[in-house]
């Protein structure tokens, strides 16, 4: 529906054309100068009046109407407003009247209302295109699509020169409505008095593979390839409805069409993110490259070229291609900023990864490219510069900024002032008290602090808020154990963690970790084993290794130990177990 604010100009165009009607309308009196008579024998006005029957097709209950739509819909109250216009339509069977109230009446979502108008208007101007285009939107909004064929059909036969055109547009047409089979019987039906068109068998597969009738749907893509062999758009959604099914034949049927036409730049684009798809990176390379040849400036085969060599590990050829892409126009940059920045890093030029990661804006990697931005700053020795980094970020919502605090307060803890990341973190936990995530990483820092009670209460407050949360009867769980504290309520806790999360790494690493001190080496020894195999990490190798130790496999544990030191030379747990079992 168009909008309906159109108030000023149409209620003086109504109320111009009732004032033109009450000075032309032969019937209404005209007021003579009439001599002087005492006012107890003045005559009565002879103009109907409100409340009289004659005053239903007065042009001043025209103007009265009009403004009272009018006002009511500047007032918001427009029920009123499409009444009034409802029944000053039917009363007046005035083409403009018509049409604003098809409009108030939709924009009511009174839909009974407006198919009302819609149709008289068509009645009252057969030849109206817009009074025809009209109907069937309010039908469409509806959801009338049983009765909307003979419309579409009309509207289809009246423009012949864009009725391929038209065609095309059917499924945009209908594509608010929900029932998706309904929307295809009614493509069907039209389109059959235009089969021997390829866009008609085009609208037809579209209709049919949104409803889910993937047999017909291919079908009539196929018909439509027939009568037009060089159709790229046709050839796109055979292949998408091909993907579904199989990949494979979807891509060799892309490769197919792009060998009989090799000007079809837009399939070959999908045929090379298809092969992207399938990891086959060498077949999708070859194709980037031809279209980068032909088009060296087009962002959508530029951009993709450089996350290709990125993946294929061609730092080179990425770099090159993001920092041409950042030239040309293109509706976001950040991502090639984020890339450019995180190969900056990876090169050890740090300060030009800091400039990249500068133009990152609020989006998906923003926060990742102030995070890395702010480590890089602590590699500077610049600590200040870093936590600016972070508390000056843009943010959307509440919980964004509590993920760069959080990440502020992982500075600080890094840079072992773990009381100054508490107090960070405190002050929001003050005006959030049951702010899950603030629960969690001040017990963590707490505990760091050995602060037990602080731990303890603030876990099982979040336990209490989040009884699905693995990871809070984990650390309660872990930080019992490790201290050799209440081992069967630590198990217990970690235990109920493994149950939520059982291939989490971190809990296996803890219930290894509650065996061992409570003896059963075997049961810590598996556990440790499934954890490290999970993830690569200092402090499980660190437990592996005290076990293997413990357990009498001396040359393995030293082996463990030693090589997990040469990946993470500053872990001080990884360091310590070093320092106890392999000097």
């Amino acid at each position: 529906m168009k909008s309906i604010r159109r108030t000023v100009c149409f209620t003086a165009l109504i109320i111009g054309s009732a004032l033109s009607a009450f000075a032309a309308d032969p019937t209404v009196p005209v007021r003579k100068r009439a001599p002087a008579v005492p006012e107890i024998v003045r005559p009565a006005s002879t103009e109907p009046r409100p409340g009289d029957p004659r005053y239903a097709d007065h042009p001043g209950q025209t103007v009265y109407q009009v403004l009272l739509a009018e006002i009511a819909l500047q007032r918001g109250d427009i029920e009123l407003a499409s009444k009034a216009y409802a029944d000053l339509a039917l009363r007046t069977r005035d083409p403009k009247v018509l049409e604003r109230t098809v409009e108030v009446a939709g924009y009511a979502r009174r839909y009974d209302l407006a198919l009302e108008a819609a149709r008289l208007w068509v009645e009252v101007d057969p030849a109206s295109k817009k009074a025809q285009q009209m109907t069937t939107s309010v039908m469409i909004l509806s959801n009338q699509l049983d009765d909307l064929a003979p419309s579409l059909l009309r509207m289809l036969e009246a423009d012949k020169e864009a009725l391929g055109e038209n065609l095309l547009g059917l499924n945009r047409m209908l594509a608010r409505s929900p029932d998706r089979m309904a929307v295809f019987r009614l493509i069907d039906k039209v389109c059959l008095s235009f089969f021997g068109i390829a866009e008609a068998h085009y609208a037809v597969a579209m209709a049919a593979g949104s409803a889910g009738v993937n047999e017909r749907a291919l079908a009539e893509v196929r018909r439509a390839l027939e009568l037009r062999p060089d159709w790229e758009m046709a050839a796109l959604l055979q292949m998408q409805l091909m993907i579904r099914t199989s990949p494979a034949k979807a891509i060799a049927f892309l490769q197919d069409f792009v060998e009989r036409n090799p000007q079809a730049r837009d399939t070959q684009l999908n045929l090379a993110r298809a092969l992207v798809g399938e990891k086959r990176y060498d077949e999708a390379r070859r194709h980037f490259d031809q279209l980068l040849q032909a088009f060296p400036n087009n962002p959508d085969i530029v951009y993709p070229v450089a996350i290709l060599a990125l993946q294929q590990n061609d730092r080179v050829l990425a770099e090159a291609q993001f920092r041409h892409f950042v030239t040309l126009p293109s509706a976001d940059k950040s991502f090639a900023y984020y890339y450019l920045g995180q190969i900056a890093e990876e090169g050890k030029r740090n300060e030009e990864a800091l400039a990249f990661y500068a133009q990152v804006g609020v989006g998906e990697n923003y926060f990742q490219a102030r995070l890395r931005s702010a480590r890089l700053l602590v590699e500077l020795g610049r600590l200040d510069d870093a936590r600016t980094q972070l508390s000056s970020a843009r943010t959307r919502t509440p919980e964004e900024r509590i993920q760069f605090a959080i990440a502020e307060a992982g500075l600080l803890r890094d840079a072992r002032q773990a009381q100054a990341a508490l107090d960070l973190l405190e002050a929001l936990l003050a005006m959030q008290p049951e702010q899950p995530e603030l629960l969690y990483e001040t017990a963590l820092l707490a505990e760091k602090l050995g602060r037990m009670d602080v731990l303890e209460s603030r876990l099982r407050k979040l336990i209490e808020l989040r009884p699905e949360s693995a990871q809070a009867y984990n650390a309660l769980g872990y930080s019992y154990a490790d201290r050799n504290l209440r081992l069967p309520e630590a198990r217990e806790l970690i235990e109920k963690a493994l149950k939520l999360s059982p291939k989490d790494s971190f809990i296996l690493d803890s219930m290894g970790w509650v065996l061992f001190r409570q003896g059963d080496l075997a049961g810590a020894l598996t556990h440790l084993e499934q954890a490290y195999t999970l993830r690569d990490d200092p402090e499980i190798a660190a437990h592996l290794g005290e076990v293997l130790w413990v357990l009498g496999r001396q040359d393995d544990a030293r082996r463990a130990l030693l090589e997990a030191q040469k990946k993470y030379p500053d872990n001080e747990a990884l360091a310590d177990a070093i320092k106890k079992f392999a000097p």
